[in-house]
């Protein structure tokens, strides 16, 4: 069957673009009905319109040709995607968000979301974009095309009764309440801080102001009247930490769920779990994306009064460009390797001399032998830190000598593991 592959008209809004705006609607449809969840209704593709206007997102897909069973305005495969930035460690790079892949399980294993996927890449590369990235619903799909699990978060559920209690630190700050949809101003700019200063973090889409503000729950389909906010300020009383929490559940029941919780120092971070705490009523607070070395545990007086649910991966990275891709990021030690690339789209493969000083590095193409080789996927999960060399190695997933291996790992491997608290 010949597919009919196309990109969404988003600025179509007029009865002559009736067609445009169908097929539209059709899209946001199909990728609501991809990842398990209601029908959109008026004001959901509203919202999601405002946003991707906003973020320029390039919405294609892939319909059935007029004439077929089954064929309208609504796609059987879909694939968005929109550019915005990685903290690379050195260097906040351009990077190309994949998102809304999804395939109609009548028609998977038809290559429609390769061609999509592909196609995509391509144009990233020609657009002078170096990596790519996506958070991804299973495991096992985007390997193919040169994605490893890059940053990973802790799933915590915290104590907060009789047992809950911190150790003694130095605070000269506070902390204070705040409502949601007065303090965008003041949760971007502590975010922004946070993206600059966070290897791993990606830039925040603009859904998360309609997000962050309670002005719309994509869940619910409506305003988020729960949504509950605070902040921590220093000694100076500049606001160096913020949480984002809603109530769920009753009685002895209740938990705390925070939605975004970003601290730019050690301090605001205890300060923000001690008000947590110690909000009447509740018994446990929960989060998603913890920091995967978080101090929590060893900060608390019983350290089982934080239990850590799941590790999970977040953050998928394709390498487009290795050589700008491997100097925007830090290096542990001076020393230099002749890395091999093996990449099915070609995109990141090659041969490239990496010759690290003083934490940054010279990457050069060679035509040299490769002391050590790897895959593209294999690449992207080392390349933030999140996975480190040497457990590559022993995993059987880096090739080479084993004092070239060592000495990669000594270069490559980082102390402070990436984190990223964006989703898309």
């Amino acid at each position: 069957m010949d597919y009919d592959f196309a990109t969404l008209d988003l600025s179509a809004e007029s009865d002559e673009s009736e067609a445009a705006v169908a097929r539209r609607r059709g899209w946001l449809g199909a990728v609501q009905r991809g990842f398990h969840q209601g029908r959109p209704g008026e004001e959901f593709e509203k919202v999601w319109l405002t946003h991707a206007r906003a973020d320029d997102v390039v919405c294609a897909g892939a319909w059935l040709p007029e004439g077929e069973f089954g064929a309208g305005p609504v796609p059987v495969a879909t694939f968005a995607h929109f550019d915005k930035t990685l903290n690379a460690g050195h260097e906040l790079l351009p990077l190309r968000m994949i998102t809304d892949v999804t395939t109609s399980p009548a028609h998977r294993r038809r290559g429609l979301v390769r061609r999509l996927m592909e196609t995509n890449l391509a144009d990233a590369v020609t657009s002078g974009i170096p990596v790519a990235a996506l958070t991804a619903s299973e495991a096992t799909i985007y390997g193919r095309w040169g994605f490893g699990a890059a940053t990973f978060a802790q799933k915590i559920e915290v104590n907060t009764g009789p047992r809950f209690g911190l150790r003694a630190f130095d605070d000269p700050g506070r902390v204070e309440l705040i409502e949601p949809p007065e303090s965008w101003p003041i949760v971007k700019g502590v975010f922004d801080k946070f993206h600059a200063a966070n290897r791993g973090s990606v830039d925040w889409p603009q859904f998360y102001e309609v997000i962050h503000t309670g002005a719309f729950d994509f869940e619910d389909g409506g305003a988020d009247k729960k949504l509950r906010g605070a902040v921590h300020l220093d000694g100076d009383g500049t606001v160096d930490g913020v949480v984002l929490y809603k109530a769920d559940g009753q009685g002895d029941e209740r938990k705390i769920k925070i939605t975004e919780m970003m601290a730019l120092t050690t301090t605001a971070g205890l300060a923000l779990w001690g008000f947590l705490g110690g909000i009447d009523m509740a018994q446990k607070v929960t989060f998603g994306l913890a920091h995967p070395d978080d101090p929590l545990q060893w900060a608390l007086t019983d350290i089982n009064a934080v239990s850590y649910t799941a590790v999970s991966e977040f953050l998928w990275v394709r390498i487009l460009d290795v050589e700008r891709a491997l100097t925007a990021r830090p290096w542990a030690v001076d020393g230099q390797v002749v890395l091999e690339v093996e990449d099915d789209q070609g995109h990141a493969a090659g041969r490239f001399r990496i010759v690290s000083e003083g934490g940054h590095a010279k990457v050069t193409r060679t035509d040299e032998a490769g002391e050590v080789r790897v895959t593209a996927e294999t690449l992207g999960s080392m390349y933030l830190g999140g996975a480190h060399v040497s457990a590559l190695r022993r995993a059987g997933r880096v090739d080479g000598a084993d004092d070239a291996v060592a000495r990669f790992a000594a270069m490559a491997d980082l102390a402070v593991p990436p984190y990223n608290l964006t989703g898309f």
